[in-house]
């Protein structure tokens, strides 16, 4: 389980809004004058607060410290989808093209079409579960000073 401490913004039946102190590792990552991260995070708002919407079973109050967590198994699929996919998608239109013996300028058509075609199979994926449970964030204990207390246990 991937975990993240959070203060409680807002409540509504079945979900908080959190917000997360966002914690960069870039400072200390051998590789940050290369890296995608460093660059968005130099590209954001500069605002090292994150706001997330998480599920849980129990009532929080405003200003409640709370530890929420995304399942590992999750962020790798999710991860597939995004990344993956596309490519696969991208992939499979130039070696058709290819097959099919057509024209460079009909490739790169051909990739970029293959390309869109992966992102609305993201689109789609992302529809279908969006409202599933298992992959959305959740609280998954109140944070007391540096202990923690589990959901089950109160």
């Amino acid at each position: 389980m991937i975990e993240e401490r959070g203060r409680v913004l807002s409540t509504e039946p079945g979900a908080v809004w959190v917000a997360t102190i966002r914690s960069s590792t870039c400072g200390s990552c051998q590789a940050k004058a290369g890296c995608g991260q460093a660059l968005l995070q130099k590209l954001g708002s500069g605002s090292s607060q994150g706001f997330v919407r998480a599920l849980t079973d129990r009532e929080w109050q405003v200003g409640d410290e709370v530890m929420i967590g995304v399942p590992e198994d999750a962020l790798v699929k999710s991860a597939i989808w995004v990344y993956l996919v596309p490519l696969v998608c991208l992939f499979a239109a130039a070696l058709l093209a290819q097959a099919l013996s057509w024209s460079e300028p009909q490739m790169i058509l051909s990739s970029a079409v293959g390309l869109a075609f992966g992102f609305v199979l993201v689109r789609w994926h992302d529809r279908m579960v969006r409202s599933d449970p298992q992959l959305q964030p959740q609280v998954i204990a109140a944070a007391l000073g540096y202990s923690m207390v589990s959901e089950s246990a109160r």
